[in-house]
Parts: structure tokens; C-alpha cells; sequence
């Protein structure tokens, strides 16, 4: 599982770099419809090609359209919507909050015990990337009114993110197959999304440039299709509040990457962040329950 996890937050923490190639020309709901629609559809070839199940009874079909709707569809449009309004680095530490919701919705419905060493390793990251976006958190003249605006609609996509999470190590989740439920949640999503888009934006609008259709199928199939068929195994596997630490490593891969491709300059204060946010991984992976 610590290999899903590695590949998981490195492939998430190199999008912040690849999602750059996505706007601007095409609308923000557009974007996020391309993604899901090629993502979902992926996920059904690689399930007829693998031989596995696509079927689902009612129930499962109602369960991945919740998901989508949860995951898919809401947590991505708040998120990329969230960015508009403040700094990335603002909505990298809400998502570090995710572990939060995740780890109390996982001991009310799920009755997984969250114990004081996995609170303190949470803690120690979300004070780790608190510290690694200083900057962006105390920058001088942010609108205070932009600032509440972004962070609610950041705020709203985690807690979204948080039930589509949950629900994938509840017993119904778990019932259904893997790759199979995935790929109809993430087929429905893309659905959703373009009839949002459509509302929202009008026409299809598609930017045909090779970095526009090499982002997008990086984020569709790679960050999506890929990434989230293992980050669900990683739920059942572990508990969706050990899973959500992927939000505190990402914001440091990502910060990582931009030091190799756009001369980032780490400050001391982001540096011990880092650190500390190390720390509080191997502190909250390694407690009980």
C-alpha cells in the first residue's frame, strides 16, 4: 500500500504543473467535463480489456451515480472554481484539512477508531503545509472578500471529496467492484459535468493545441482513471483518514516539481514545513486503528 500511496501523491502533486495547460481558453466547466468523460471512459476500456466486471445491480448504479456527484462532479467544479478567487497554496491547505472530515465521518458511519497518534501526525501536517504556504496564506493585500469566497468554495470541495471517500470504505462500497463502480462514478461525473457545463458555459468549447490535448489526457487518464483506481484500493486498504494524507504530500511534491521546472525558491519557513509535514506522515501511518 505504501507504493500506491507514493504513486498517488506523486502523480496528483505533478497536476498542479499539468492543470496550468488548462485554462484560459476553455471555460473551467469544460475542462473539468473533458477530463471525467475521457477518464470514465478509459476506465470502461480498461475493465472489458482486463475482463472486469461492469455490472452493477440498481443499488450499485445509484451508489456511483452519488459518488459522481460527490467526487466527480461537485468537489472538482468548487476546487477549480476555489483558484479563481485565492492562491493555489490557500486551496493546497484546505485539501491538507481533508484528512479532518475523512477521519471523523470514517468513526461515525464506519466506527474506525481515530486514535491521538494519528490526531497528532494530522495535526503536524496540516501545520507542516500551513508553514510551506506561508506566503500565499500572509501575503499582503489579498481581498478579505475574494479570500472567504475562495476558501468556502475550497472548504465545500473538500468535504465533498470527503463523503465520495467515506463511502468507499463503507459496506456498500466495498461490495462493489473496484474498477467497475470507479469507472461508472467517474463516467457518470463526466456526464454531469457536461450538462453543468453546458448550463453554465454554453457550447462545447475544445482548445486543440498539443498542450491543451497532451494536459488533457495526462489529467484524464493518468491523474483520474489511474490514480484514482488506486487511491480507492487505498481507502478500502487502510481507512479514508490514513488515505487523505495524501493531501499533505501532495502540496510537497507539487512544490518539489515547481522547484525543477519553474525555479521555485524555497524560503526556511517552507522547508521545515516540508519537514514537519514528513514527520507527521510517518507519526499518523504508523498508529493503530
Amino acid at each position: 500500500m505504501l507504493v500506491y500511496f507514493a504513486i498517488v501523491t506523486l502523480i496528483w502533486g505533478s497536476t498542479w504543473l499539468v492543470i496550468k495547460t488548462q485554462l484560459g481558453v476553455v471555460p473551467t466547466s469544460w475542462s473539468v467535463a473533458w477530463r471525467f468523460l475521457l477518464g470514465g471512459g478509459v476506465m470502461m476500456v480498461m475493465c472489458l480489456v482486463r475482463g472486469k466486471s461492469l455490472w452493477l445491480d440498481w443499488r450499485g448504479h445509484g451508489f456511483a451515480l452519488i459518488v459522481a456527484v460527490m467526487q466527480f462532479s461537485l468537489n472538482f467544479n468548487l476546487v477549480y472554481r476555489a483558484e479563481e478567487h485565492v492562491t493555489s497554496g490557500l486551496v493546497a491547505l484546505s485539501f491538507a484539512l481533508l484528512m479532518v472530515p475523512n477521519a471523523l465521518l470514517g468513526s461515525v458511519f464506519l466506527g474506525i477508531k481515530v486514535t491521538p497518534r494519528f490526531l497528532l501526525g494530522g495535526a503536524m501536517g496540516i501545520a507542516g503545509v500551513g508553514m510551506m504556504f506561508a506566503r500565499d496564506v500572509m501575503a499582503p493585500g489579498l481581498d478579505g472578500s475574494e479570500v472567504v469566497l475562495g476558501l468556502a468554495l475550497a472548504v465545500a470541495g473538500v468535504l465533498c471529496a470527503s463523503v465520495g471517500n467515506v463511502m468507499q470504505a463503507s459496506p456498500a462500497g466495498r461490495a462493489l467492484p473496484l474498477e467497475g463502480g470507479l469507472a461508472w462514478s467517474m463516467l457518470y461525473g463526466g456526464i454531469i459535468n457536461t450538462v453543468a457545463a453546458l448550463v453554465i458555459s454554453g457550447a462545447p468549447v475544445i482548445d486543440w493545441s498539443p498542450a491543451y490535448l497532451a494536459g488533457l489526457a495526462y489529467l484524464g487518464i493518468v491523474a483520474s482513471a489511474v490514480a484514482f483506481s488506486l487511491y480507492y484500493a487505498l481507502i478500502r486498504a487502510v481507512g479514508p483518514g490514513k488515505a487523505a494524507y495524501t493531501g499533505v504530500v501532495v502540496p510537497l511534491v507539487a512544490m518539489a516539481l515547481s522547484t525543477m521546472f519553474e525555479g521555485y525558491v524555497w524560503s526556511g519557513m517552507a522547508v521545515a514545513g516540508g519537514a514537519l509535514a514528513m514527520v507527521g506522515l510517518v507519526v499518523a501511518l504508523r498508529s493503530r486503528g
